[in-house]
């Protein structure tokens, strides 16, 4: 198999930064420096600035990462030129799969893990669990509008319905509740009234809470 392709198959790296880091001298095939071409197999050892890759994971030890994503990273392996939320993590945790997502302008706490178990309980719709999030409105929401999207609205996906609680005088900040998690779901029921959500952030996802929590960092819950 091709070097750049066996990287891809073994790492979170695309093969066209495999090539990158093949023509850099950055790699090496059993303890040879490759250079562009370079085949490898199952019995290869490969090696990026020393550093062995393609070794199983460790999955026995079930982790829970709690991560502040700043705004303007996106929750996925691959960014298509964005910056990922796995940038903000050393590399022994990309193995972690995110346990609910937030877009790539929001911010606030997202969680990774390897437990299946839990990622089901997190994020499958029928376990219902609390989501929170602090919202702030380009403008004032009316008590009209309040009442209408706590009754719930009508989206192109179903209902939304939000538990408000005001956090400003000027009635633009809000804190939102749901048990609910889909695409856009918060903003898109603000816009069907003519709002535009200009800052979201989350909270906390069931018992799993910020709690201080710097942007950019992380802890592994206990």
């Amino acid at each position: 198999m091709r070097l750049n392709k066996w990287i891809a198959s073994h790492s979170l790296h695309s093969r066209r930064k495999a090539d990158e880091l093949i023509a850099s001298g950055r790699v090496a095939v059993n303890e040879v420096t490759a250079i562009l071409g370079t085949t490898a197999d199952d019995d290869s050892i490969v090696t990026i600035d020393g550093k062995r890759i393609g070794t199983k994971m460790n999955n026995d030890v079930k982790l829970v990462l709690l991560l502040n994503k700043p705004i303007g990273y996106v929750c996925s392996r691959n960014g298509q030129g964005a910056p990922t939320v796995y940038g903000l993590l050393p590399l022994k945790y990309h193995h972690l799969d995110i346990a609910g997502r937030l877009d790539k302008d929001s911010s606030g706490l997202v969680i990774l893990t390897n437990n299946g178990e839990l990622m089901q309980r997190l994020t499958h719709p029928s376990f219902k669990k609390e989501k929170v999030y602090n919202t702030t409105l380009d403008h004032a929401l009316s008590q009209a509008d309040q009442a209408a999207i706590e009754s719930g609205v009508k989206l192109e996906d179903g209902i939304s319905a939000l538990k408000l609680s005001l956090i400003s005088a000027d009635k633009k900040q809000w804190q939102v509740t749901m048990h609910e998690g889909r695409n856009r779901q918060i903003r898109r029921t603000f816009a069907i009234l003519d709002y535009d959500v200009i800052n979201l952030s989350r909270l906390s996802v069931s018992e799993y809470t910020l709690n201080g929590i710097e942007a950019g960092k992380y802890v592994i819950s206990k």
